[in-house]
């Protein structure tokens, strides 16, 4: 009777398990049909309620220009299924007479970026400058310790600026840490100086001993 209720109980722990863990991975099935009116789908809950604003505020200068541009967060992927994937059946999923479409698509299971277009955008904004902004511009925050809001921020900033018709500002300019010039010495330092000192020592008791061995018989 004992053995069969715990049966029973990983059974049914089995079952929960199995029904909880897709939901964390998601598919175009997980999206509906048609788009919905807020520009941001946080679903991997990464996004404060004030950056979710902020970015939507963003998104409307891509409205001005009749592109549909959207965010989406999510925390890991169909097995699979590549984010780029993703992105290209939504786009042909919501795609719309009305307007052009611009999809940027983070996972945060491997803070990995994607962002794809349809083809009117590209006239705009070439696949060499999406493909720069998911790889530099806003790859560098993800790897800064999850930053999502300022990696989504200056992406969405860059292809903004090119929108409007200015000049590509580029990737950001990544600046290494100035190296701290230390007065310990090293481990190889000691002990080179350390061999150095035992030299100096024995050379110095090399000629004394013999010197104070000469004077002491010779008197």
């Amino acid at each position: 009777m004992v053995t069969t209720s715990i049966l029973r109980f990983f059974s049914l722990l089995a079952l929960l398990l199995a029904l909880a863990l897709p939901a964390y991975a998601v598919g175009v099935e997980d999206y509906p049909l048609l788009p919905s009116t807020e520009k941001v789908s946080d679903g991997a809950d990464v996004l404060s309620r004030a950056a979710i604003a902020e970015l939507q505020r963003r998104l409307e200068v891509f409205s001005d220009a009749r592109v549909d541009a959207r965010v989406i967060t999510l925390r890991r992927l169909d097995y699979g299924l590549s984010l780029q994937e993703l992105a290209d059946q939504l786009l042909e999923r919501w795609q719309s007479e009305d307007n052009a479409e611009l999809l940027v698509l983070i996972e945060t299971g491997t803070n990995s970026v994607s962002i794809q277009a349809s083809s009117e955008v590209l006239s705009l904004l070439p696949e060499e400058l999406l493909l720069s902004t998911a790889e530099t511009t806003m790859a560098y925050p993800l790897r800064d310790g999850g930053r999502y809001r300022q990696a989504l921020i200056d992406g969405i900033d860059r292809l903004c600026v090119v929108l409007a018709g200015g000049d590509d500002p580029g990737p950001p300019v990544v600046v290494e840490p100035a190296l701290i010039v230390s007065n310990i010495p090293s481990a190889e330092e000691t002990a080179n100086s350390n061999g150095f000192s035992w030299v100096i020592v024995l050379l110095v008791v090399g000629t004394l001993v013999p010197m104070a061995t000469w004077w002491v018989f010779s008197r």
